[in-house]
């Protein structure tokens, strides 16, 4: 199991503000491993999971679908790095997988296929989740193994209470059909990324819990980690970089909408907790405890920083579509934070906290911020020495190989005919023994420009060259970002730079970087956030898009750009009598969408670009489209990036519409091209259903 942008020191379990009962009672039962180590993000460490291999030698250096065309950053897993999955369907296992899929390249997401590196093509049986970076806790967009599924959580519940529904549904059945056969279940939860959501009575649990700010919370939370172990005595405090406000410098509404942004987090873990615990209890209920072996991994990588200094509603707005977001905007949604319509992420300075004792956060790989993530492991009848702590430098490319030596199986040399290239982790299952000591090790680090080496207990790594919140690359050019040398056998919290007192080893390890990154297809080098990101959309190659009918759903990338300029759709349907309503096409959502309906037989277009008042342009026709077939047109004239356009609105080529659209969103949030329908997050609010009630012949949609 592993969980979605959570910091080292976010879960009770490692010190953390938040409640996490169910972790703690899988520690009990195991160990905490304290020195646990993903890649600072959320492809390259699903990559390295599944494989056990670096990141960039299975073509994950960065973001699946931000590919840029070098071997370390293609994203594409290779079938020479097999997944720990197809080993074991092969060994005879059942395998599953729920949760978060992030391993799939642009291109490659829609019913065409290729299904290669979904989940049913790494080897899992059964998937039931969603892929990409994130969706809806509330409205999620998923899938059940290749085909799109309209699922919504039921009864107040969000999308951890379905996953973990589909987990025990899978389990009954896989031991219904074959009792004696073993399994292995890969759960993989969208939280605590962003939106951040929960229900409203997981929420209202930590009301004025964060009102005294994230300074305060960070030190609170060493205290507690020094009394539990987690981080040794005499672990120092790193300080607040300069870029992260204090909190005593904000204003009391800054104040009480930042720590109302954190009380939804921490209901969202928590209650993600909850949701494990019904899946332990199951597994206590079958008699499956004691021969289970569970690895919980609590975090990809650290607490997000995306959110910006001040935090998001509305986060791709903020990185993309240049939304601007005032305190008097968060304070007007605050009774609407983390519920349906809102895709908030918190403020970097939350972030930071629960990332305590270390510096920075997810994406910057050179700190313990963003690759340091707290592991638990339990087998009650292989672990004997439970509710200790390991400060064994481990990996998450050291799970695959210890699964395989876990239940008896040696590295495959071949797999379905493809020679298999070395697996770069270790075996974990040497340090369940009490006192084991420290093997030997030396492990790279890299992630956009920033870089770390670790060798034996010591650290050299890169000073940030980009704030992990600015999406361009930083001032620094990459070959002149200084380094820095940490003596971590000493120094938990990565806190004491030796580079002046030791500049022989620190150019020794500065070399070995080199050495490995060369080995493992790390170069080039790229400290861009954004920019490769469209390598998977070519602009100008398809200039017309066609959908023959309802029902269609397509992916973002295989759909239209219609941020990117001008556009023509042309929809040809037959109006029923009494007159129709319903979509005809609708993409994104209400954070950034667009929309094109009928409204009681009125043709309308609808552009959102945010939830903020004014974030809703609406150009409609002020008559309705009489019974029989019909063309309507819709006409959007751009200005320019962002910069909006002028609509025209025809039926039958009679203009019945026209208008001006002030500003345009560029990416689009949080939904699916859809015909005949707008399911989970809508566009906007429709008077009726918004399944057409006529019957669509065709859509073409026009680049221009």
């Amino acid at each position: 199991m592993m969980t979605d942008d959570v910091g080292f020191g976010a879960a009770s379990t490692f010190g953390g503000p938040v409640p996490t009962p169910n972790l703690d009672r899988l520690a009990s039962r195991g160990l905490r491993y304290n020195r646990f180590h993903t890649t600072a993000m959320c492809s390259p460490t699903r990559a390295s999971l599944l494989t056990g291999r670096n990141p960039h030698n299975v073509g994950t250096g960065y973001l699946a679908d931000g590919s840029a065309g070098y071997p370390g950053y293609n994203g594409e897993i290779p079938r020479s790095a097999a997944s720990i999955a197809k080993v074991l369907k092969l060994n005879g296992y059942s395998t599953a997988m729920i949760g978060k899929h992030h391993n799939i390249p642009g291109g490659q997401k829609s019913a065409a296929g290729p299904f290669d590196l979904w989940p049913t093509g790494l080897g899992f049986e059964h998937f039931y989740g969603f892929i990409g970076g994130d969706t809806d806790q509330w409205h999620p967009l998923l899938y059940r193994n290749t085909e799109r599924v309209h699922d919504e959580p039921q009864h107040g519940e969000t999308l951890d209470h379905l996953f973990v529904d589909d987990a025990l549904s899978w389990l009954h059945t896989q031991k219904a059909a074959a009792p004696d056969k073993p399994f292995f279940l890969y759960l993989a939860p969208g939280t605590a990324h962003a939106p951040h959501q929960a229900p409203p009575e997981w929420i209202a649990k930590f009301k004025g819990k964060f009102d005294s700010g994230w300074d305060q919370l960070r030190s609170e939370t060493l205290k507690r980690q020094i009394a539990q172990g987690v981080a040794p005595r005499g672990t120092k405090l790193t300080p607040r970089p300069d870029a992260i406000p204090a909190w005593s410098s904000l204003s009391p509404a800054e104040q009480a909408a930042d720590a109302r942004m954190m009380e939804v987090f921490a209901g969202m873990l928590a209650y993600q907790d909850a949701q494990i615990g019904r899946l332990l209890d199951e597994l206590d209920r079958m008699g499956q405890t004691e021969n289970t072996f569970i690895i919980f991994i609590e975090g990809d990588n650290g607490g997000s920083a995306e959110g910006n200094v001040s935090g998001s509603m509305n986060e791709l707005g903020t990185l993309a579509n240049g939304v601007v977001e005032t305190t008097e905007s968060k304070t007007a949604l605050m009774d609407r934070m983390g519920g349906p319509g809102t895709y908030q992420l918190y403020p970097v300075g939350w972030s930071w906290a629960t990332n305590s004792p270390f510096q920075w956060t997810k994406q910057v790989a050179s700190h313990l911020g963003g690759t340091r993530n707290g592991m638990v492991v339990s087998w009650p009848a292989r672990i004997q020495d439970q509710g200790k702590i390991r400060s064994n430098f481990t990996h998450v490319i050291d799970v695959a190989p210890t699964i395989l030596e876990a239940i008896g199986l040696p590295v495959p040399v071949t797999v379905e005919g493809v020679q298999q290239q070395p697996i770069d982790g270790q075996s974990m299952m040497y340090s369940f023994a009490p006192n084991a000591p420290e093997k030997p090790r030396t492990q790279y680090f890299e992630l956009a420009g920033s870089r770390a080496i670790y060798k034996d207990g010591w650290l050299a790594n890169t000073t940030p060259g980009r704030l992990p919140w600015h999406a361009s690359g930083g001032q620094t050019p990459l070959e002149e970002y200084k380094w820095e040398l940490y003596d971590l056998r000493k120094d938990f919290s990565q806190s004491t730079d030796l580079a002046a007192k030791e500049p022989e080893r620190l150019a020794e390890m500065k070399a070995l970087w080199t050495e490995e990154a060369k080995r493992s297809q790390v170069f080039p080098l790229d400290d861009r956030l954004g920019g490769r990101s469209l390598g998977s959309r070519d602009p100008e190659q398809r200039k017309q898009f066609v959908y023959w009918g309802a029902g269609i759903t397509v992916t973002p990338s295989d759909g239209p750009p219609f941020g990117f300029g001008s556009f023509s759709l042309t929809a040809d349907i037959i109006v029923p009598d009494g007159g129709a309503s319903g979509v005809l096409l609708a993409d994104g959502s209400r954070l950034a969408g667009w929309s094109f309906f009928l409204d009681n037989g009125r043709p309308v277009m609808v552009h959102a670009t945010s939830i903020q008042p004014g974030g809703q342009h609406r150009v409609a026709a002020a008559e309705t489209i009489p019974a029989g077939p019909a063309q309507i047109r819709y006409d959007y004239k751009g200005r320019g990036m962002m910069r909006g356009g002028t609509v025209r609105i025809s039926v039958n080529g009679r203009t019945v519409a026209e208008g001006d659209i002030p500003k345009s969103a560029f990416v689009l949030a949080n939904g699916d091209l859809e015909t005949g329908q707008d399911t989970g997050e809508p566009v906007t609010d429709y008077s009726n259903t918004t399944q057409f009630s006529g019957i669509i012949n065709k859509i073409s949609v026009d680049l221009n």
